[in-house]
Formats: C-alpha cells, sequence, structure tokens
C-alpha cells in the first residue's frame, strides 16, 4: 500500500465519528489557511527576491529571527497550556472567559517587558542598531499575534475563523507587495505589511470573541497575571530554549558572513517552514482532542509520521526546481540548505507527535522542558563551530541536531511511558 493510500485510510477511519468529522473539519479548515498563507508568499517571492535581492532577503530574515525571542516571550507557552484548559472548560463559558483574561494581561505583560529589552538591545548592540528601522518594524508583528488568539480558536475548535481571517488579511498584504515595493530599498515594507495583516486580523478576532461569542474580558489583578505566567513556565523554557540555537544560529550567520549569507539561508529553509507550517495543521487540529482523548494519539502518530516522512521526501528530491523557480539562480547556493532542512521534517514530526502532543497533553511539562534544555544545549554548544567553519550550511547541521534531539529524546520517553501505562493496566 502506498503512502498517499495509507494517510487516505487514516482519514477516512477518522470520519466514522462526531469527534472524527470535527477533527477532519478543522483539518480542512487549517489545510486551506496554510494553502493561502503560503500561496500569496509563493506569489511575491519571486518578484521579491529579483526586486530586492538576497541582501534585502537577509536584513528581513536577521530581523525576523531576532523578533522569534521576543515573540517567544510574549506568548510564554499559553498556545498550548490555554489551549489545552479551554478545551477541557470550553463548556464553561464563565471559566473560559477567566482563562482568556488572565492569558490576556499576561501577553500584554510580557509584550511591554520584551519591547523595553528589545529598546535596550538596539541600543547597546551595533549590528542591531544598524538595522533599527526593519526589526523595530517587525515588533509591530507581536501586539498583532496578542490580539489575535488563535490558540483560543484552536481550543474551542472553531478553525474556520481563524482560516478567513487570516486569508482576508494575505490578500491585502499580497497586493500591497506588488503596489508598493518597487526598489532594492524597498524591502522594509515587507515586515510594515506583515505586522499590518497581523493587527486588522487581531481587531476582527476580538470583536468576534468579546461580542458576537461573548466572551467576558475580565479585569485580572497583577497578582493573578504573575501567577498565570508562573504556571506556563516550564513550557515557555520548552519554546524559548531552541532559539538559542535556531534564531541564535541566523543571528550568528549575520553577525559573522553578512546579509547575503542569510538571504541564501532563508530561501533555503523557506520551504522548509511552509512545509513545516503545513504539518503544524495536523499538531494543531489534534491537540485539543487528544487534551480529552489521549487513547487516540496511535492514531494520530500514524498520520503525522506519514506526513512528515511524505513532506521530507518531497522537499529532498524537488529542490533544485523549487529553488530555480521561486528564486532563480542568485539563490542556487541554496539548493543544498533546502535539502539538509527536508531531513528535519521527520524530526519535527517525532518531537510534535511525542513531545507536544503527548508529553504537554499528558502533563509532563516539566520532563519535556528538561529534554528540550538538554538538546538546545547541545545544539548551541555546536553553533558557532558550524556557523563559523561552514556559514548557512553550519545553520541547517545545527537546525538537523537540535530538532533531531528533541524528536528522539520525547519519542524515547514516550514509548517508555506507553509500555509502563499498559504494564500496569494488566
Amino acid at each position: 500500500m502506498s503512502m498517499l493510500s495509507k494517510l487516505k485510510q487514516l482519514f477516512g477511519r477518522l470520519k466514522q465519528s462526531k469527534d472524527g468529522r470535527t477533527l477532519v473539519a478543522n483539518f480542512g479548515y487549517l489545510s486551506l489557511l496554510q494553502v493561502a498563507s503560503y500561496v500569496f508568499p509563493l506569489i511575491t517571492m519571486p518578484y521579491l527576491a529579483r526586486v530586492i535581492g538576497a541582501e534585502g532577503f537577509g536584513k528581513i530574515a536577521f530581523a525576523a529571527a531576532i523578533m522569534v525571542w521576543f515573540q517567544t516571550i510574549a506568548d510564554w507557552g499559553f498556545n498550548y497550556t490555554a489551549t489545552r484548559d479551554v478545551a477541557k472548560n470550553r463548556d464553561d463559558k464563565e471559566k473560559v472567559s477567566e482563562i482568556f483574561s488572565n492569558v490576556l494581561w499576561a501577553r500584554i505583560l510580557l509584550m511591554l517587558v520584551s519591547f523595553c529589552l528589545l529598546c535596550v538591545c538596539v541600543l547597546i548592540i551595533p549590528k542591531l542598531r544598524e538595522n533599527a528601522d526593519v526589526i523595530m518594524i517587525s515588533f509591530l508583528m507581536i501586539p498583532g499575534h496578542i490580539m489575535f488568539p488563535d490558540w483560543f480558536f484552536q481550543a474551542m475548535e472553531r478553525m474556520k475563523y481563524i482560516t478567513i481571517l487570516n486569508i482576508v488579511s494575505k490578500t491585502l498584504f499580497t497586493v500591497a507587495i506588488f503596489l508598493f515595493i518597487k526598489e532594492r530599498q524597498d524591502y522594509i515594507l515587507q515586515p510594515l505589511f506583515t505586522s499590518l495583516g497581523f493587527v486588522i486580523s487581531g481587531i476582527i478576532a476580538m470583536y468576534y470573541i468579546l461580542v458576537k461569542w461573548k466572551v467576558r474580558l475580565r479585569i485580572s489583578s497583577f497578582k493573578t497575571v504573575l501567577r498565570t505566567i508562573k504556571s506556563s513556565t516550564d513550557v515557555f523554557i520548552n519554546n524559548i530554549m531552541p532559539n538559542f540555537w535556531n534564531a541564535f544560529s541566523t543571528v550568528l550567520l549575520g553577525f559573522l558572513w553578512g546579509d547575503v549569507a542569510n538571504g541564501i539561508l532563508d530561501a533555503g529553509r523557506r520551504f522548509q517552514q511552509v512545509c513545516g507550517n503545513l504539518f503544524g495543521v495536523v499538531t494543531r487540529v489534534f491537540y485539543p482532542f487528544l487534551s480529552r482523548k489521549i487513547d487516540q494519539h496511535a492514531l494520530y502518530a500514524k498520520i503525522s509520521l506519514l506526513i512528515g516522512l511524505f513532506l521530507s521526501l518531497t522537499l529532498f528530491v524537488f529542490a533544485p526546481i523549487i529553488i530555480d523557480i521561486f528564486f532563480g539562480h542568485e539563490f542556487e547556493s541554496s539548493i543544498v540548505v533546502l535539502r539538509l532542512f527536508s531531513v528535519s521534517m521527520l524530526f519535527w514530526a517525532m518531537d510534535n507527535v511525542y513531545g507536544v502532543n503527548y508529553m504537554l497533553v499528558q502533563g509532563y511539562d516539566k520532563q519535556l522542558r528538561n529534554i528540550t534544555i538538554v538538546s538546545s544545549v547541545i545544539a548551541c554548544l555546536s553553533a558557532y563551530p558550524l556557523v563559523y567553519f561552514y556559514s548557512y550550511i553550519g545553520v541547517a547541521i545545527v537546525y538537523n541536531i537540535g530538532l533531531g534531539l528533541m524528536g528522539i529524546f520525547s519519542m524515547l520517553f514516550a514509548v517508555k511511558n506507553k509500555r509502563k501505562v499498559l504494564s500496569n493496566n494488566e
């Protein structure tokens, strides 16, 4: 039986129950969202690659890598813990309002803290000061991201709202690129349009949540906000640690090899990110479901690992064609980068299957945190020599080391725990 046939058979089994039909519908909505989210960039990437060039791409990638850290601070793990908590209490409107309010105020506080940290970094680090304009504009994505609580829609399993709102913002963003980006120095408009898209979507999303769904926004005490932050600290550590080898290696590349190298890297990893986000659809759809029905994890694991393998092989085989069509001859060096990143798709699948959608769902936050810390430290220690000697190739290798260790360690933990539970039940 072929891989596609197996996937079709598994999805057919899901449709046989109400929960299964909900999962399939949500998968469809999020798949449409991800397709739309990357159809528009696929339209704009060839245009941007030729107008702003590798250097412009590199500046945007450098700013985006920095934003990953500050956005992670603002998120603080709530995308998982708050989703899990709302999914378990979604029939209790008062409890849902309480969770939503506490998380919103906590994220606003964390955003203010992250903005202050960013300002200090820009003032004292010359490389950041040189790119202050694109960095500060890129930060506008964070308040827009907070205003658009996709974690809440995910927890309530209302994925169609995420889809509609994002498609509208992406449409506006795409049109704006062709209308306003005409020269190399116009690269700074790309993060601006992206940020505005988040803000517009966020305003509409808050209207739906507060007015249409009548979720009550309460004023949370400062003590309550701090307690909410503390409750997600383990997951935050799990989220921030990979940045020390992922985003850090990208920033390091900018310092050691310049903007052109970052542009080559960004082009090479762009389609891996596309596939990663498509794969993330499966993770996001199943997360609230598995929070309620962990006994269905085996079926989810089969679907996810098959998808991960399929995406990995597809990227590796078609890398030369992808780079040539979408980026052109200037980005030829990105082919080997894309092939190296394609390997990571299977590791990505393992980490999501056994880390996020097993360990977090089951409440093993601390254990997953420890796995992430160990994996991240090893990857981070390898970052400087690999990037120093091998430039963007080194970044891709560091990524595989970090994600590979996280995927393997979380799989070993999950398999061992499942056997223990099975043994106890017998």
